[in-house]
């Protein structure tokens, strides 16, 4: 399964900045939809394109294993499944 860590780099950046950051303001600073970011952040195995992953690296300033984790079958609790 695929875990993205959208929410841990928002925690971050708002540690970083002492502010709040929304989704909001992410949508709008990367062109990317506040739905898509929502569903990005909220719902395990949620696919997205690597246009969106992309913003979200330029945006965040990370690398891409920094926002997407791959979690093996072996690791899953039989509920995530």
């Amino acid at each position: 399964m695929i875990r993205f860590r959208l929410k841990e780099l928002v925690a971050d950046r708002e540690f970083r900045e002492g502010r709040r950051v929304t989704l909001d303001e992410v949508a709008q600073a990367t062109g990317i939809g506040r739905n898509t970011l929502t569903r990005i952040a909220g719902n395990r195995g949620h696919s997205t394109t690597t246009d969106t992953l992309d913003k979200l690296c330029d945006y965040f300033g990370c690398r891409i294993e920094q926002l997407v984790e791959h979690v093996p079958r072996s690791e899953r609790s039989s509920e995530q499944e």
